[in-house]
């Protein structure tokens, strides 16, 4: 026979469960801590001038499971996906004047699968073209140095063997390693995109990143770190309107993903003209406007003509022309081979960029 046993609680304890019981259920209602967001990494970069010309520079220095010499990779807005010369990254046996030895479908060398799927990327437009040679690699890549880096996972790159310009001659070697952070895919290969956009966020951050103004006196002949510049990661409150940046929407097209292009109209001596806009850190000093109905094939505006650029969106940029900055050219896509407008670097000196991967969307903001 099955005893029945009747539960006795005195009265103190039976209050004292109630009472546990009670704080337990207030205990469930309370709203956990809400994640703080920060941004992935906030990163340095090198500024360097010469004469009329600036670059901005990041390092990379570490690739693979091998330890590598830092090299500086030129940060290029105006194109997508990490280019780097394979050599002093593989063996030199593996590299020839023509081409980069791959037995079968791929090889894995210190880390590094090198595929035996080879392309060309080209750089600039028909006056002043490069192109690079090479395969298509994965790795992983330490951006930065001992000022402060960030490691990504396996993500596609591009290791070149030679580089060549639109003469046909060879150019040394490490000379056009870029650090392409646009927000579609290479025209080489859609398998390579943004070594920036690969980086995964979480508790609202989104994926993207955030250059701060770039400032003149930063710049000098032998290089100069300038810290925190490079955001990796955006904030919820970055992309927020009040926070004084104005957003584009980009546009799809099927070779290349989304074009960082931007419609605008721009205004100089009078003329107006409906442009297509590439702000782009990689171009060093001379802005091009391509106006079909310009007067020669390639002109420079000279010293103290003011240009006024507003976007569909409505950002407006104003700047003035001299002898040894913002230098402007107005061209004929029919003599460059690129009908879109190009402004360079000098554009960031007075300007915060954001490119958000994740909203498909580049934020301009005056300074």
């Amino acid at each position: 026979m099955r005893k029945i046993y009747k539960l006795y609680f005195p009265a103190g304890i039976a209050g004292l469960l109630l009472v546990l019981m009670m704080a337990s259920c207030s205990k469930d209602h309370t709203n956990p801590p809400v994640p703080t967001v920060k941004p992935l990494a906030t990163l340095g970069l090198y500024e360097v001038d010469s004469s009329i010309y600036k670059r901005i520079f990041i390092p990379i220095s570490g690739m693979g499971t091998a330890s590598i010499p830092t090299y500086y990779l030129v940060f290029d807005t105006g194109s997508s996906g990490l280019t780097i010369d394979a050599h002093g990254i593989l063996p030199a046996s593996m590299i020839t004047s023509a081409g980069i030895t791959v037995p079968g479908d791929s090889v894995v060398v210190n880390g590094i699968t090198v595929t035996n799927q080879t392309a060309v990327v080209s750089f600039g437009n028909k006056t002043s073209e490069t192109s690079e040679y090479g395969n298509v690699a994965y790795a992983t890549v330490k951006i930065g140095d001992a000022n402060g880096s960030i490691t990504t996972g396996r993500i596609p790159i591009f290791l070149y063997y030679k580089i060549m310009d639109n003469n046909g001659a060879l150019q040394a070697q490490h000379s056009q390693d870029i650090f392409g952070v646009g927000p579609g895919t290479s025209f080489a290969s859609n398998a390579i995109s943004s070594p920036l956009s690969y980086f995964k966020t979480t508790n609202g951050l989104l994926n993207g990143f955030k250059l701060a103004q770039l400032i003149n006196a930063d710049f000098t002949f032998n290089g100069n770190y300038v810290k925190s510049l490079l955001q990796i990661g955006l904030l919820p409150s970055d992309v927020n309107p009040s926070n004084g940046f104005i957003m584009h929407q980009l546009t799809f097209f099927t070779q290349g993903g989304y074009s960082p292009d931007i419609p605008s109209t721009i205004t100089y001596n009078g003329n107006t003209v409906a442009a297509t806009i590439l702000f782009d850190t990689g171009t060093p000093a001379i802005s091009i406007i391509e106006n079909n109905n310009a007067a020669n094939t390639e002109a420079t505006l000279p010293a103290g003509t003011n240009i006024t650029v507003t976007t569909g969106s409505g950002f407006k940029y104003n700047y003035t022309t001299s002898s040894s900055d913002n230098i402007t050219d107005v061209a004929k896509p029919t003599f460059t081979g690129d009908p879109r407008t190009i402004f360079s670097i000098n554009f960031f000196t007075q300007n915060e960029f954001i490119m958000d991967y994740q909203g498909h969307e580049i934020g301009l903001k005056n300074d």
